[in-house]
């Protein structure tokens, strides 16, 4: 076995491996409300670079998608790991958003340097809209328009 199917395989997720039987395809297909969901997920989900943008961009654009969508979703690897972790305390400190779930994880990717695989620590932060952040957008805008 050569290194190159070891790592296919293990980046494959198991899910695709399993091919249902023809009886099950109707529980496969997601319902509509399941098909929304997964959308939105996809338009208020961050995913955030050390190197790219400064972090307050963070801050602002998670306050913008949990205006427009209730939550976000914001994510990162290995060393930007800390800057989510700071985005998130920020809003929470503020009382803009609640902890809604956290998830940790490792993530094979290839190293384009050595072309090796490399486990790379992931984290995904939910944050959902708290009760007093509408109050604080409306202080806010009033303080701005005066």
């Amino acid at each position: 076995m050569t290194m190159e199917s070891v790592t296919a395989t293990t980046l494959v997720p198991i899910a695709t491996q399993i091919e249902p039987n023809n009886d099950d395809i109707n529980d496969v297909e997601m319902t509509k409300a399941q098909q929304v969901q997964q959308q939105q997920q996809k338009k208020n989900r961050i995913q955030v670079s050390n190197t790219k943008k400064p972090l307050f961009f963070y801050v602002n654009l998670a306050k913008r998608y949990i205006q427009q969508h209730n939550e976000v979703e914001l994510s990162a690897l290995g060393m930007a790991i800390t800057t989510v972790v700071t985005i998130a305390e920020i809003l929470k400190n503020n009382g803009l958003a609640t902890e809604k779930k956290v998830l940790t994880s490792t993530v094979g990717m290839k190293d384009e340097n050595k072309g090796r695989l490399v486990q790379k620590a992931k984290i995904e932060i939910v944050l959902g809209k708290s009760e007093k952040f509408d109050d604080y957008c409306k202080h806010n805008t009033s303080a701005r328009d005066k």
